[in-house]
């Protein structure tokens, strides 16, 4: 098994999150919900996030509502949110910029 980053503290998380205002702590993940303009652009989101995921080895709870996409990072082998959950969500932040600029929303 690899190495399993260490549980981040709540200063920490708090710290992560000012770089990241789109993301919130609930439930003990971050978590940020994203509208993308139609349904296959949300899909479209996911099998991005999910490409980098495979990448990193660390999966992301995806939760799909028509074009609303919720992301939920937490790193479950550390009981916790680890530098890789905010990694992680700061690549997601950037696909979804992507996909405002690809939508035309600039």
């Amino acid at each position: 098994m690899a190495d399993v980053p260490d549980a981040l503290s709540a200063e920490q998380i708090t710290d992560g999150l000012g770089g990241l205002p789109e993301w919130s702590l609930a439930d003990g993940m971050i978590r940020r919900t994203v509208t993308a303009p139609t349904f296959l652009a949300g899909v479209e989101l996911v099998r991005q996030v999910a490409e980098v995921a495979e990448g990193m080895n660390h999966h992301p709870d995806i939760d799909i509502r028509w074009r609303r996409v919720t992301f939920a990072l937490a790193t479950h082998d550390a009981d916790g949110i680890t530098f890789l959950d905010l990694e992680q969500a700061r690549i997601i932040d950037g696909l979804v910029a992507e996909l405002t600029v690809a939508d035309g929303a600039s």
